[in-house]
């Protein structure tokens, strides 16, 4: 297994696990639309992706977007997406993806990795046991009507 930092030149690869993700999350499949918005994040560099790739095939991506906590006052990092196709779960690519993740945190100094998840996704044994800690707060979420 590969991790490799996405650039340009891996869009086409990255593509496809994005919509699946996104089709795991009970989206529309529309991998325009991810071209799209995925090749505005690798161009602007406003994210970090990282794909997963075995005997040179993308099975899986990580992504990680900036933000700052303003009571530490430190950067810290949302990891917002992580996915691996079905064929390859259970093998190590999510676990590799998330200790790439946890190395650039600790590379770059920042504060640490938050991430959200759906209360019945198996992933959720995973990340405990790499030390992610459930934050018993409330959450709450505003959505922009216009935008739907």
């Amino acid at each position: 297994m590969k991790i490799v930092k996405a650039e340009i030149q891996h869009l086409d690869d990255l593509i496809p696990l994005f919509d699946g993700y996104r089709v795991f999350y009970r989206q529309s499949s529309n991998q325009n639309s991810a071209r799209v918005f995925l090749k505005e994040r690798l161009l602007k560099k406003d994210t970090i992706i990282y794909l997963a790739y075995v005997n040179n095939l993308a099975v899986g991506f990580t992504h990680l977007f900036h933000s700052f906590s303003s009571v530490s006052m430190q950067p810290l990092f949302i990891l917002n997406d992580l996915f691996v196709m079905n064929s390859h779960r259970k093998q190590g690519v999510g676990l590799a993806l998330l200790n790439q993740a946890k190395t650039i945190c600790k590379e770059l100094g920042y504060k640490g990795i938050g991430l959200q998840t759906e209360t019945t996704n198996p992933a959720q044994n995973l990340y405990e046991s790499l030390d992610w800690k459930k934050d018993l707060d409330l959450q709450y979420f505003w959505t922009n009507e216009v935008n739907l």
